[in-house]
């Protein structure tokens, strides 16, 4: 009987061990992840907010020993967010692809550019922070208020030439446009606007290519702090940041009655698997509470806004109908001046 026994123990034993080894090789151990490299994607060009951000979450992830592979950046710049949506439905079961992306998630399906979406072919992980908008002049420009651009705009819609980093119709290019139909500019449709998604729009302003960008304030504050160009306005609704960013005066303070909140957040591809977006949204969320990170945020005006996956999809869908009201209402502008 007790010799019985035992080989029931045993057999037992031998199931669970089986049991174990078949789990384990059907789902990998979340306790070994990540194992290898993690891509970490900038859908625009080198020194774009898109490349800040995701350098700024690598460098700060490494500079805390939170992370211990390492984090290659990919600039993958195409149809203001298109490449990398793209990359990432190509990708849909992979565990190593980690992007950054803001409105033109949103903006680039609704105004019909793509019919990839956060929704259907991403796995949105977590928002990190918030940012506002920027329009800058060369330090030479006869414009030194936002006021003075648009009532030449008023005058001429033509009279200011608008750079940005997103493509016509996205996310540079509709917060311009919206302080603009604030401010009571007509014709909305003839402001020339041109995106330069590979991140030179700043460039493109020193060479005198264009007359304004319209971007966010990581993407030009640099070039303020040489003293290369003239910050004229931030789309906040108070002054924020740092020395520095707290100097521009918003929009509101000028007159004109709007604001333009830029975020952005991590994801994944679509079928990431739940070990893996569960340990990245752990994981930027202790990020988050870091010095490092806070001193980051502090240096480029950016509010730390840090929202887990569940509430990360909540404000996707809530703002995702807030930006077609918005693109409907500047719509119905452009067609009425057309009439």
């Amino acid at each position: 009987m007790k010799k019985l026994s035992t080989l029931a123990v045993l057999s037992v034993l031998l199931l669970l061990l089986v049991s174990c080894d078949y789990s384990s090789a059907e789902v990998p151990a979340t306790n070994g992840y990540p194992r290898k490299s993690i891509e970490m994607i900038a859908p625009a060009g080198p020194g774009s907010g898109y490349d800040l951000t995701i350098r700024a979450v690598a460098q700060c992830l490494m500079d805390t020993k939170m992370i211990s592979v390492p984090l290659p950046i990919t600039n993958k710049p195409g149809g203001g967010g298109i490449a990398t949506l793209e990359y990432l439905d190509e990708n849909a079961d992979a565990d190593d692809i980690l992007a950054v992306f803001s409105p033109p998630i949103c903006m680039i399906n609704l105004n019909g550019s793509t019919t990839l979406n956060y929704r259907e072919n991403t796995t949105p992980i977590a928002r990190l922070i918030t940012e506002y908008g920027l329009f800058a002049v060369r330090k030479d420009s006869p414009y030194t208020t936002i006021t003075q651009v648009m009532e030449a705009l008023k005058e001429d819609p033509k009279a200011v030439k608008i750079g940005g980093i997103s493509v016509p119709g996205s996310m540079d290019h509709i917060q311009f446009l919206k302080l603009a139909h604030a401010a009571g500019v007509p014709n909305l449709h003839l402001i020339e606007y041109v995106g330069f998604q590979d991140g030179t729009a700043a460039a493109q302003l020193l060479g005198g290519h264009v007359d304004l960008v319209s971007t966010g304030i990581s993407d030009t504050i640099g070039l303020v702090e040489s003293g290369d160009v003239r910050a004229l306005a931030v789309t906040s609704n108070k002054r924020i940041g740092n020395s520095l960013v707290q100097e521009i005066p918003t929009c509101i303070e000028q007159g004109i009655p709007a604001t333009f909140i830029n975020w952005r957040g991590i994801f994944g591809p679509k079928n990431m698997p739940e070990y893996a977006r569960e340990y990245w949204e752990e994981t930027l969320r202790d990020m988050v509470e870091t010095p490092e990170w806070k001193e980051t945020c502090n240096k480029f005006g950016w509010d730390m806004e840090y929202a887990g996956h569940k509430d990360f999809m909540t404000f996707l869908d809530e703002v995702n109908v807030e930006y077609l009201a918005l693109l409907r209402e500047i719509d119905i502008t452009l067609r009425s001046s057309r009439d």
